[in-house]
């Protein structure tokens, strides 16, 4: 797993993606359930999606770069609705059916053990609540015609995940397709996303424009998949899931014994089990197990 700690993301590398900020958001606004009681962001990164989730009463903001999570306070001021915490997919420190909506864009590229992320967003997720992911798509038409012109060796048909540089990988759609199968995580619907990302078009075209463009093919390419990025919305297919008794519960899980929900006394959380405490520091919670790092 790669995070961004320490680094100005947003200004060193976003910059420049106008076109891909907009077509994300046109893909996410189609999937996104518009309103509930919860919603988490798995990556929020400096929070450049927080907006679109206006209509959820609780919003956590999840990223391991606490430095990420500091950039994003600038855009959220101070809104009582966010909660911000620092934490690992692998071992997600919420509680167990427990939200809505789970969220990562721009996470799964960086990630090696997708069936054990895919496994935990699926165990915080209420029986009906919904999984909003994107994933690079390494069968995109741009790898396909290097590969038929002999100017990749990069294998756009193969199944398996693809690094194409150094901790970041590409996905065949069926791969991911099983992966979620696996986790118990039915596809609803896929939007194909990005399909103007070139350099040359970007400078020729206003970002708005071509965004309204992958707007239109969104959904008719989303049943071929031929695009740089796929957005899934996916549901747990397992029913039989308890959801917390009370809707005051609280929506954190101790990352390191795992047993049951965080007690909360205002900003303090305690686990019964371990005895360990959080609170917050700077408004963020830091929930990452040092072990994992």
């Amino acid at each position: 797993m790669i995070d961004y700690q320490g680094t100005r993301w947003r200004e060193e590398f976003w910059p420049g993606r106008e076109f891909e900020d907009l077509a994300e958001r046109r893909a996410l606004t189609r999937l996104l359930p518009p309103r509930g009681e919860v919603l988490v962001d798995i990556g929020a990164g400096f929070g450049r999606l927080a907006d679109l989730y206006r209509g959820y009463k609780r919003v956590i903001l999840l990223d391991p770069a606490k430095s990420q999570l500091q950039a994003a306070q600038d855009l959220l001021s101070g809104d009582p609705r966010f909660i911000l915490a620092t934490g690992d997919i692998y071992r997600l420190p919420l509680a167990d059916a427990a939200f809505d909506t789970a969220v990562t864009v721009r996470v799964l590229h960086h990630l090696r053990d997708i069936p054990r992320a895919l496994a935990e967003v699926q165990r915080i997720l209420k029986p009906q609540g919904t999984f909003i992911l994107e994933y690079p798509n390494k069968r995109n038409l741009k790898e396909i015609l290097r590969w038929l012109l002999g100017r990749s060796q990069k294998r756009p048909f193969s199944r398996e995940p693809v690094e194409f540089v150094p901790g970041n990988l590409n996905f065949h759609p069926a791969y991911m397709a099983q992966a979620l199968a696996h986790a118990q995580l039915g596809i609803e619907r896929e939007l194909a996303v990005s399909h103007f990302r070139s350099p040359l078009l970007k400078r020729l075209f206003p970002a708005s424009t071509l965004a309204t463009l992958d707007g239109l093919l969104q959904v008719p390419g989303g049943r071929v998949k031929l695009s740089p990025s796929v957005f899934v919305a996916a549901r747990p297919s397992n029913s039989g899931r308890a959801i917390p008794d009370s809707p005051g519960a609280s929506l954190f899980q101790c990352p390191y014994d795992r047993r049951g929900e965080l007690s909360q006394n205002g900003e303090t959380l305690s686990c019964a089990y371990c005895g360990r405490t959080w609170e917050p520091e700077d408004g963020i919670y830091n929930f990452l197990v040092e072990s994992n790092k």
